[in-house]
Order: C-alpha cells, then sequence, then structure tokens
C-alpha cells in the first residue's frame, strides 16, 4: 500500500507496533508486558542505592528511603533523577 509513493506499512504490522509499545494496549485488547522479576530484584534507587519497588499501579518504581517514583515507558524503566517524581508520604 502506498499513499503519495510512500509506502505505508501493513495494518496487521502497524498495530503489532503499537502492541510492543504498549501504547494504545487497551484499545487493542493487550497488556503491556510486565517488568520481570530479575530485573526487580537488581534495580537500585540511584540517588541512595535502596532497591525499587514496582508501584501498586505497575506504571513506576518506588524508592522507600526517597520516595521517588521513576516511571516506566514503553516497558523500560527510566532510572533518571530529573525523570522521578518524589511521592507524598
Amino acid at each position: 500500500m502506498s499513499c503519495g509513493g510512500v509506502a505505508l506499512p501493513k495494518q496487521g504490522l502497524l498495530e503489532s507496533q503499537i502492541a510492543r509499545s504498549g501504547k494504545l494496549s487497551g484499545l487493542l485488547g493487550k497488556k503491556a508486558m510486565p517488568i520481570r522479576q530479575e530485573l526487580l530484584d537488581i534495580l537500585v534507587c540511584p540517588e541512595c542505592k535502596t532497591p525499587v519497588k514496582l508501584t501498586p499501579g505497575g506504571d513506576g518504581l518506588k524508592c522507600s528511603t526517597c520516595r521517588r517514583v521513576y516511571p516506566i515507558k514503553d516497558d523500560i524503566p527510566v532510572m533518571l533523577l530529573e525523570e522521578a517524581k518524589i511521592a507524598p508520604e
């Protein structure tokens, strides 16, 4: 399929790319891939070196010492201080 001389991906390929990215996963009926336990076991807060734990919503990793919550974007933990938000107590 093409549009103005530009080849467009097949619909199935586009849907699988969107599903893998975690975007619109609810619309496609597919869930985001959970973070493996092996990775959770080794991840620590870059600020205070305390192990982080998955938030109840599964959208971040929280440090219990400094209360920073690091986001998970496209199934990848973003362990950067500037991306973290400090959760209320």
